[in-house]
C-alpha cells in the first residue's frame, strides 16, 4: 500500500520525528511504499475559507504554497499517518494546516486507513488530539488503525518503538 506519513514537529531529531521514522522503517520492511514528509519544513498557510476551491477553482486552492506538492501525495495515499507533537492539548499547527487545507477536495481520494503518533512532555494531554483524529477518520469514512502516545519518559524507548512497529504492522 502507499503510505504517507505527515510529520509535524519542527525538531528534526525530536521524539515525534523518531516515532515517524520508526513507523516508516517498519512499514517499508513489510513491503509498503512509504513517503515521509516533514510538514513543519513546508510553507503551508491556513485555509482562507474563501470558497474559491468550490466555486471557481474546481477543487484547487487559490493559495500557491507547498500544499500544491502535498495535496497530490495525500490524494494518492491509501494510508495516512499523522505524527504530531501536542502543543497546548492539540495536534500541532503544522499538521492542522495541512489537514484543514484538504477542504478543497473534501477528502483525500484514495485514503482508506489512518494512524496517529503523538508525543508530549506531559501525560493526560492527548484527549483533544485523539477526539479530533477520530472525527477526521469518521468524516473521511476511513479505518482508524489507532494511535501511539509517548510522554517524556516513554519517548525513544524500546517499549514505544514496539508499539509503533505494532501499529505499522496492521496496515
Amino acid at each position: 500500500m502507499k503510505v504517507l506519513i505527515l510529520q509535524g514537529s519542527p525538531r528534526a531529531n525530536g521524539n515525534t520525528a523518531w516515532m515517524a521514522e520508526e513507523y516508516k522503517k517498519a512499514a517499508e520492511a513489510a513491503g509498503h511504499e512509504v513517503t515521509l514528509v516533514n510538514v513543519a519544513k513546508k510553507n503551508i498557510a491556513g485555509c482562507l475559507a474563501c470558497e474559491y476551491c468550490h466555486t471557481k477553482g474546481n477543487g484547487t486552492c487559490i493559495q500557491k504554497d507547498d500544499m500544491q506538492e502535498l495535496c497530490p501525495m495525500m490524494n494518492e495515499a491509501e494510508v495516512i499517518v499523522l505524527a504530531a507533537p501536542i502543543y497546548y492539548f492539540t495536534i500541532c499547527a503544522q499538521i492542522q494546516a495541512a489537514i484543514q487545507r484538504m477542504y478543497c477536495v473534501n477528502k483525500p481520494a484514495n485514503v482508506r486507513k489512518m494512524a496517529l503518533l503523538i508525543s508530549s512532555y506531559s501525560p493526560g494531554v492527548y484527549d483533544g488530539a485523539k477526539a479530533e483524529f477520530r472525527d477526521i477518520c469518521n468524516y473521511w469514512k476511513v479505518e482508524n488503525m489507532g494511535f501511539v502516545t509517548a510522554k517524556i519518559d516513554e519517548q525513544k524507548t524500546e517499549e514505544t518503538k514496539r508499539k509503533v512497529v505494532a501499529l505499522a504492522s496492521i496496515i
